[in-house]
């Protein structure tokens, strides 16, 4: 019974998250540190970020494989939207010595990675 019970739940679980269309996030990125988005094997995704700081943030693209390409400084109150490929990480950089926040949407692969990194 309690095994029956689990199954359903799990499959409920799942049926759940596969209708979520969208990943909306208010994160908080700690001085000299960065927010990994995406570092594994998965689909494109898109993502508005918006920087609520006071600080200037720099985000860019770093595929699975190796190297990184496309930075941009996002700078107080800014938002930008940005398209990843698939099998790549965007990276939230914070270079400051204050904590900021972003807020972020991300569509598309759901199936991110997602975690800290100094």
């Amino acid at each position: 019974m309690k095994q029956s019970i689990f199954l359903l739940t799990m499959i409920s679980a799942f049926m759940c998250f596969s209708f979520l269309t969208a990943i909306h996030s208010t994160t908080t990125i700690d001085p000299n540190n960065r927010f990994e988005l995406g570092k594994n094997k998965h689909g494109k995704f898109k993502v508005q970020l918006k920087n609520l700081s006071n600080q200037k943030i720099k985000i860019y693209h770093a595929p699975i494989d190796g190297g990184s390409h496309s930075p941009q400084v996002v700078t107080p109150n800014q938002q930008v939207t940005v398209k990843v490929e698939a099998n790549t990480a965007l990276y939230i950089e914070n270079p400051s010595n204050d904590t900021v926040t972003v807020k972020l949407k991300v569509t598309g692969d759901l199936g991110l990675s997602m975690g800290y990194q100094k």
